[in-house]
């Protein structure tokens, strides 16, 4: 009984010196990352309405420029937006990269624990790891394009960028890089919190992977087919960059002779 009350007055007092910011950054860093994962996921769709029409496009673009609320377009509202995703996106690799190897030593340690046990979760965090540091830097140009040059946004803005400003190859990295970070991290966070606990977890954790790779496979096909539609706009416009699309029933009629 003695010895029960000292472990416990033991415990008391260490717990006393135990800081609980650890726990408080992990879970911010958790919020943070669910927000920007459902943003991504939503964003993609939203950029997906090209494969639809020039149309669609143009009325999503003026859907977030406030047109269908204000009665005219803002695309102020798109800068602040983006702003918004930008400082979230920097907490939130301010808060994952406290987790990263700080130093070729540990960096080797890691690799070599990888490679011994095998571990498929270990692997997919290092891909997480890797393009979540590709990201700080694809993800901020397209953010600070997003919130200097938000009225240039359209179907033959957004095509003239990509194709005849070759920013191709910057979207084709972040868009690979963006939909593999956040499929790994939806599913390190179902199972970091849960979720999907109940009976026969192995099972549970196995159907939760085909479903991370059914999500990932899914947005990569519609988004690589958003970009080459992109391409293929700005190729049949290069030699009319800088022209606005005008919607189908808002342009001017013909006149007739």
């Amino acid at each position: 009984m003695r010895h029960d009350r000292e472990h416990k007055s033991v415990a008391a007092y260490l717990c006393g010196y135990i800081s609980h910011m650890p726990a408080r950054l992990d879970f911010l860093q958790s919020m943070t990352g669910l927000i920007l994962a459902l943003f991504i996921a939503a964003h993609l769709l939203f950029e997906a309405s090209i494969i639809i029409s020039k149309d669609a496009m143009y009325a999503v673009t003026r859907l977030f420029e406030g047109y269908y609320f204000f009665g005219e377009s803002y695309p102020g509202i798109i800068s602040f937006l983006a702003a918004a995703i930008f400082l979230l996106f920097i907490l939130h690799a301010m808060l994952a990269i406290r987790k990263f190897p700080s130093s070729y030593r540990q960096y080797q340690l890691f690799m070599s624990h990888m490679q011994h046990i095998e571990h498929g979760d270990t692997r997919l965090w290092f891909y997480q790891a890797i393009t979540g540091f590709m990201m700080f830097f694809l993800g901020s140009v397209h953010l600070y394009i997003m919130m200097t040059q938000s009225s240039d946004i359209g179907p033959y803005a957004s095509a003239d960028r990509i194709y005849s400003d070759w920013m191709w190859p910057l979207y084709l990295l972040l868009l690979i890089c963006v939909i593999l970070h956040a499929a790994i991290g939806l599913y390190r966070l179902a199972l970091k919190w849960g979720i999907f606990e109940g009976a026969r977890p192995k099972q549970r954790r196995k159907l939760l992977r085909k479903l991370m790779f059914i999500t990932l496979f899914v947005y990569l096909g519609i988004s690589l087919m958003s970009l080459g539609t992109y391409m293929v706009i700005g190729y049949q416009h290069s030699d009319r960059a800088g022209e606005r699309f005008i919607l189908s029933n808002e342009q001017p009629a013909e006149v007739q002779p």
